[in-house]
């Protein structure tokens, strides 16, 4: 249908022929509008937005990262320790038992370890520490970098406000008289990597005390089960004798 020239069947022909497309003309007005005020802002945070962009998408990657690879399952395998001392009760552990305890889980990577034939009990205390620090080093990994984040990306926010309100200066003192209105303008403008730089840093420092929280209370819990696995295959000499006692 055509829009006629009529003063009233142009208003009622053109609202019926253009009806349906106005949901879809103000969405997509709507978001052209967004995505340019969103690039003219990092336009105007200057070129110190650019590391403060990667810097958020390290973090974002290294957060999901660290969530995925710090499962409780994947850490420590419910009933691991039992499962081991049952099967090396009966003589029946062997070397793809191990390889495969070693792949399963953090834990078993570390009972793995301390389980050859012929250790002692301080031998298999020992290597078990070994083990134990490996891991607990593996679990801390990307967390440094993550601190990092949150404490630079502020400092580069600021870094990059300060150029911001230099230019703005030096751009002032050519100009004959100054406004006020520009001045707050240019201003506001440079503090956006200020803002850019708080809204990445709040976040990562979030999720670092989080995440070295939870490695701390991983690293504890499997110092607890390899204590219990090494009591029950190496019991203490005093606890052994009682049991060969009350055997006879």
């Amino acid at each position: 249908m055509t829009c006629f020239r009529g003063r009233y069947n142009v208003a009622w022909s053109c609202d019926v022929v253009r009806a349906g497309d106005m949901s879809w003309y103000g969405y997509s007005n709507f978001k052209k509008t967004r995505d340019e005020k969103m690039f003219e802002l990092l336009q105007a945070g200057g070129w110190l937005m650019v590391p403060i962009m990667l810097a958020s998408v390290l973090a974002l990657a290294i957060i999901i990262e660290r969530f995925w690879s710090l499962r409780r399952k994947h850490v420590i395998t419910p009933g691991l320790v039992d499962e081991v001392v049952a099967v090396w009760q009966q003589g029946r552990l062997t070397v793809d038992h191990l390889q495969a305890m070693a792949m399963s889980s953090s834990l078993g990577a570390v009972i793995a370890a301390g389980l050859r034939p012929g250790l002692s009990r301080d031998e298999m205390k020992e290597r078990i520490e070994d083990a134990g620090r490996h891991e607990a080093h593996r679990l801390e990994r990307y967390l440094n970098t993550l601190g990092t984040i949150a404490v630079i990306s502020p400092l580069l926010g600021l870094l990059g406000t300060v150029v911001g309100i230099i230019d703005v200066f030096n751009a002032l003192s050519l100009q004959e008289e100054t406004h006020s209105n520009v001045l707050a303008g240019g201003i506001a403008k440079a503090l956006v990597t200020t803002a850019t730089g708080i809204i990445v840093a709040v976040p990562a420092f979030i999720f670092h005390r989080y995440f070295r929280g939870l490695v701390d209370e991983l690293v504890i819990e499997m110092e607890r089960e390899t204590i219990r696995l090494i009591e029950l295959i190496h019991p203490p000499c005093g606890e052994s004798s009682e049991t060969a006692e009350n055997a006879r």
